[in-house]
């Protein structure tokens, strides 16, 4: 891994810078045909990427922004990913 790739902030300050600019800035740009897709977002720079393919998201924003740190959330999701269980409700 290069150093300009190398996390420059703690967890914690990622995901905080990063939820930040979601909130802020990604969230007014799409709609609910977005859905599902992935927000690649710089946490120093505020630019993003949208795309319903996590990768192409990513790497797109690495073109513009080659030293970028990256976020990564799902469109209407508070996570890129989730594992474990997911509870449905049970019917009556």
């Amino acid at each position: 891994m290069s150093k300009a790739t190398e996390p420059r902030y703690s967890r914690e300050e990622f995901a905080r810078r990063g939820d930040e600019i979601y909130d802020r800035d990604v969230l007014p740009s799409v709609g609910p045909d977005d859905e599902g897709e992935y927000a690649a977002i710089d946490i120093e720079t505020g630019a993003f990427e949208v795309d319903r393919d996590e990768t192409t998201a990513f790497e797109r924003l690495l073109v513009r922004h080659p030293e970028a740190q990256i976020w990564l959330r799902q469109v209407g999701s508070r996570y890129a990913r989730r594992f474990g269980p997911r509870h449905r409700p049970t019917s009556a």
